[in-house]
């Protein structure tokens, strides 16, 4: 009677080691393939820095630095605003300082923002500014996230035609920082 007890209990068992190989892999192939949808989708921006770490400041001393432009792009309602608090923007009236109470601004036409004219005046900054390369982005909170985008592309390169008729693009800001309103 022993025996038949024993041959009971074989027969139940169940072999899942088959099921555990099947779920892994679909568990890798679906993490594998979100980390790749993800990465399609990540804007390379950046924040601006609060304060130097505490060995900048020895090095800055023994080297004398030229002041960064710090241009800002300020996106509103009625259009862009551009300012630079380290340099005297192109198309300012007065040579020896930046008024910042009338900063240059690039105004909506015809109702919808004027990505053209920002890349203009942005390509103009940059033909004074050749050796800068940030531009901090800093949007009124009703301005929607396509505005945004639209006004980050328009900020790191611009389409120039040549005498051939060919499009080439050229490099303005390409690094992007996001700054909140106050």
């Amino acid at each position: 009677m022993r025996r038949r007890e024993h041959e009971e209990d074989e027969i139940g068992e169940l072999n899942i080691v088959p099921y555990l190989d099947i779920v892994t892999n679909l568990v890798m192939f679906m993490l594998l393939s979100m980390a790749g949808v993800i990465s399609l989708g990540v804007l390379d921006v950046g924040t601006p820095k609060l304060g130097e770490p505490s060995g900048a400041s020895a090095q800055a001393a023994d080297q004398p630095q030229e002041q960064p432009l710090m241009l800002t792009v300020a996106i509103s309602d009625k259009g862009f605003y551009i300012a630079g608090a380290g340099g005297v923007l192109p198309g300012s009236p007065d040579a020896a300082t930046l008024d910042t109470k009338n900063p240059p601004t690039v105004g909506r036409r015809g109702g919808d923002y004027d990505f053209d004219g920002l890349t203009e005046k942005l390509a103009l900054i940059k033909s004074t500014f050749e050796k800068e390369k940030k531009v901090i982005l800093v949007a009124e909170p009703e301005i929607p996230y396509d505005i945004l985008i639209q006004t980050m592309d328009a900020c790191r390169e611009q389409k120039v035609k040549g005498a051939d008729g060919a499009t080439t693009t050229k490099q303005l800001f390409p690094e992007v920082w996001l700054s909140a309103m106050r």
